[in-house]
């Protein structure tokens, strides 16, 4: 079935998105389509291959979700310790957030505990020292091996948890099906419908899938100063083989369709920092994306679906004008479509 949206949507009226958690397989599409003035309009997910074109590429983000949510304790005083990046070395890097759970929404907790570097805390039960930091931001040096502290933080830590979920998520439920190295602090979600059954369909449509590890990093912090600044800089890795794939690609005449925003800030840093021609190997994402950026690699965008005030509305602009975004926005509201981490999701065609 297809749902298009009707000529006398708004384009600048910010939609009310549902709340409701949405099953990976019953994911809706958001389809915006710029050429020609064509108008958005919903499809199923799992017909995102027949959305796309023979000889294209899609690119995935292969990092694991962490459990990120870690408890801990400063003389005497709780708080929530929420991993911003990857573990390094016995560093856990985050945000602090005073007492409460998951059903308080993150910018409604308390404070958390002031600490300073020297302060010794415990956090998942082990003993650590804060190292660095300013404000909410922490950095810790935890005091255990390393095989003790990832058996740790597995044992007591959680996924990050949404406050429009009644229950706590189990950390299963918000890794993507080809998920692999645990770098990332929060789900990199517009994977999570893309289902075995989804990529072979994309194969067999002649759509070649590569991979690429992205430490996607915390959406919200509580700190209205420290959400201004997301994303903040982000570790990436870009294979070999995903170079090569992509050079494969534009010699056929491929478009580059990345699944989320954390593939597109990967892929134009590696391409900025080799001046424009895309590089295999590490680097740190520091680039944000707005409308007046052009993009070098990727052409077309799967996402989850962003309202106007967050960071990723921003980026999603640099593929497609704010009035095909707001009737794409208006379409999904009218359908009762879901518009956070666990909800449906949009596809920008390249124009």
């Amino acid at each position: 079935m297809v749902i298009t949206a009707g000529r006398g949507v708004s384009g600048d009226r910010t939609a009310a998105l549902g709340s409701d958690e949405v099953p990976r397989d019953k994911v809706w599409l958001v389809v915006i389509d710029p050429r020609g003035g064509r108008l958005p309009r919903l499809e199923r997910f799992a017909q995102l291959p027949a959305l796309l074109r023979a000889g294209d590429l899609v690119v995935v983000n292969d990092a694991a979700t962490l459990p990120a949510s870690l408890p801990g304790v400063a003389d005497g005083r709780v708080f929530e310790l929420r991993l911003s990046g990857p573990v390094e070395a016995g560093r856990l890097s985050g945000v602090l957030l005073g007492p409460g759970d998951h059903r308080t929404r993150t910018e409604h907790r308390a404070p958390p505990p002031r600490l300073a570097p020297g302060d010794r805390v415990t956090v998942a039960g082990l003993p650590a020292t804060v190292v660095g930091g300013a404000g909410r931001r922490v950095e810790l040096a935890v005091r255990c091996d390393g095989d003790t502290l990832w058996q740790t933080l597995y044992a007591a830590g959680a996924p990050v948890q949404y406050a429009h979920r009644s229950e706590q998520l189990p950390l299963w439920s918000v890794q993507t099906a080809y998920a692999g190295r645990p770098w990332a602090a929060e789900m990199p979600s517009a994977g999570r419908p893309l289902t075995w059954d989804t990529v072979l369909g994309l194969r067999r449509a002649g759509i070649a899938v590569a991979s690429l590890t992205h430490a996607a990093g915390l959406s919200s912090t509580g700190d209205d100063a420290l959400d201004r600044a997301l994303p903040w800089p982000e570790r990436y890795e870009i294979p070999v083989r995903t170079v090569l794939a992509v050079h494969a690609a534009r010699a056929r005449g491929g478009r580059m369709i990345a699944v989320g925003t954390t593939v597109v800030r990967a892929l134009e840093a590696a391409a900025q920092a080799g001046d424009g021609a895309l590089q295999a190997g590490s680097g740190v994402a520091t680039l944000r994306l707005d409308a007046s950026y052009r993009l070098r690699v990727v052409s077309g965008l799967v996402s989850g679906l962003h309202v106007p005030g967050e960071s990723h509305f921003e980026l999603l602009q640099a593929f497609v004008g704010p009035d095909q975004l707001g009737r794409a926005l208006a379409l999904a509201a009218q359908h009762g479509l879901s518009g956070h981490e666990l909800g449906d999701a949009c596809l920008i065609l390249p124009a």
